[in-house]
């Protein structure tokens, strides 16, 4: 269930197969609230026979499961849910930055936007723990790194340009440099905030 890069996923599971042991790799998403809840999204890759099988186990923490294709697939599916949570996260920061700097009230931005077609599951969680400056975290911003690290080289060798991944790892990046690695990935925000010169909250 780890996030790993599709290579290291069809590896594992060609070194478990000479010891007869079947594999399937099958990351999840939904973040701290959905393990809580057992209602992760889980993104499979695998035979369909070993598949069928490990519904009983994956239903104990997620509320669905989907078989991408063979083993590597689920892996891959994750590394494109990371590139967009990244992307929807940056946004969210982006956005109530412009909001505070143009003299809007963010949090009032953030409920008037909420109802339309940029509300979701990243701006529900987000934007609240922008707001309060309160990033302690469910999803660290250093394992966001390495993610989008995994992201970077299978784009690379599958020769998909990913600029805009390649830009919110960079910002990630200094983030982490500044010592603020071990902090939730919403704290990206800090980032905006820090060009516009503006608060947000805390």
């Amino acid at each position: 269930m780890s996030s790993v890069a599709p290579p290291a996923a069809k590896d594992i599971h060609d070194r478990l197969a000479e010891k007869g042991i079947r594999m399937v790799d099958s990351p999840v998403s939904g973040g701290e609230p959905k393990a809580v809840e057992g209602t992760l999204s889980a993104m499979a890759g695998g035979s369909q026979a070993d598949f069928e099988e490990a519904p009983p186990v994956v239903k104990k923490m997620a509320s669905s499961a989907v078989r991408i294709g063979e083993i590597g697939a689920g892996d891959t599916a994750k590394l494109a849910n990371q590139i967009i949570v990244a992307a929807s996260i940056a946004a969210v920061g982006e956005a109530l930055a412009l909001a505070a700097k143009a003299g809007a009230d963010p949090e009032l931005v953030f409920r008037a936007v909420r109802g339309g077609l940029a509300g979701g599951a990243v701006l529900e969680a987000k934007a609240p723990m922008m707001l309060k400056g309160d990033f302690r975290p469910g999803f660290k911003i250093d394992l966001h790194i390495k993610d989008l690290g995994n992201v970077l080289k299978t784009g690379k060798d599958a020769g998909a340009p990913l600029p805009l991944s390649k830009v919110i790892a960079g910002i990630m990046r200094t983030l982490h440099d500044g010592g603020e690695g071990q902090l939730d990935h919403g704290a990206l925000a800090l980032h905006y905030e820090r060009l516009a010169g503006v608060r947000l909250g805390g």
